[in-house]
């Protein structure tokens, strides 16, 4: 009775002290500000809330989450990707201030990171193939993931053809047909000669059109075919005087890499940037610089030139750093053409584990070559 007496005391009296509050003009008139204040305060809250008939998405929220923020987001597919809120930053140790995330990485970014799909870029250069023992045409060609007939095509060979461990053959990036452009060469020749596609030849060989072709070049057709009866089209060498040409590079001409691929050689100092000079006099028939540092820039040739000499041979610098020459240009024996390249990782060298020189002969015997 005391507990509820005292109780009860203590209310009345609290209730009187808020009555003469209100009978105070200033108290009022402060409780009333106050009022104001948060009513003005939550206004716009209150107006941004769905109607009560809309409320019925809070019913979804749980399905709308699970779809959004699955269970492992770093590892799902991100179809459904959600701009990242923004971070916070202490300034002074008093303020704070929001911090968008400088970069926003894509689906497909993540996708590719997280789910291992790697962007292999397509492999377009001839290489050589050293046979090993217990080697067969056909674990070649599997090897290689190329057909029978294109490695047969190739290097002239037919289903009886046996090879020897320590052969060299020539592999082509994918099955088809490797054609060696003559003078008058078209493409549209070329397609139809091996029933190929003027603009899978063109894509795949990174011509610009279908008179981008020049004497010497070699041009691959893809799911290109032979034509009947199977006659590999082999380059006509020409004796020439010993004299003929000269070394391109600086004196002594020190061969690093004997014949290999397309009759060339590779000479080199070992040092980028020393000058590269014409073997011969002749006309400087291309001239193919990129930016690109991928080892496959040009077929694994990277920056290169060529040069037409009067008795129709035509010599191939490779893996240059620079040209001193323009398509056109009329060229003397000993002229300074174009610095050495082939630094790997550098724009334009190509397919190169050091500095050198890439020299081909086409037409003719590489004199160069031990």
């Amino acid at each position: 009775m005391f507990k509820k007496n005292s109780l009860s005391k203590f209310l009345e009296k609290k209730l009187r002290r808020v009555k003469k509050s209100f009978q105070d003009p200033f108290s009022l008139l402060v409780i009333i500000a106050i009022t104001f204040f948060v009513v003005l305060s939550t206004l716009p809250f209150l107006k941004s809330l769905p109607k009560e008939e809309n409320l019925s998405f809070l019913k979804a929220f749980p399905k709308i989450l699970s779809e959004n923020f699955p269970k492992d987001p770093f590892l799902n597919p991100a179809n459904k990707f959600l701009i990242e809120s923004p971070d916070f930053l202490l300034v002074e140790k008093s303020n704070l201030r929001a911090a968008s995330p400088p970069v926003l990485i894509s689906p497909q970014i993540l996708g590719a990171l997280f789910e291992g799909d790697e962007i292999e870029e397509i492999k377009k250069v001839i290489t050589e193939y050293i046979v090993k023992p217990g080697d067969h045409l056909w674990l070649i060609a599997e090897k290689f993931n190329i057909s029978l007939n294109t490695i047969l095509w190739a290097n002239n060979l037919n289903k009886n053809s046996i090879i020897q461990p320590g052969q060299k053959l020539i592999i082509p990036p994918v099955s088809g047909v490797i054609h060696y452009v003559k003078a008058g060469d078209t493409i549209s020749e070329i397609a139809k000669k091996y029933k190929g596609k003027i603009d899978e030849i063109l894509a795949f060989n990174e011509l610009s059109s279908e008179g981008d072709i020049y004497v010497g070049d070699v041009i691959i057709v893809p799911n290109g075919v032979m034509p009947t009866p199977v006659v590999k089209e082999t380059p006509v060498l020409l004796p020439l005087a010993s004299s003929y040409f000269i070394c391109p590079i600086s004196p002594p001409c020190q061969l690093t890499q004997g014949l290999h691929w397309h009759n060339a050689v590779d000479l080199s100092h070992g040092k980028c940037g020393e000058p590269i000079f014409a073997a011969a006099g002749g006309k400087v028939l291309k001239v193919k610089l990129t930016s690109s540092t991928s080892p496959w820039a040009f077929g694994g040739a990277g920056n290169h030139l060529t040069i037409l000499h009067p008795n129709g041979v035509v010599t191939l610098y490779a893996h240059i750093l620079t040209s001193f020459v323009n398509p056109g240009d009329e060229v003397s024996q000993g002229q300074i053409i174009a610095l050495m390249g082939g630094a790997p990782g550098t724009p334009g060298a190509g397919k190169s584990t050091g500095c050198h020189l890439h020299f081909g002969v086409i037409g003719a015997k590489n004199p160069f070559a031990k």
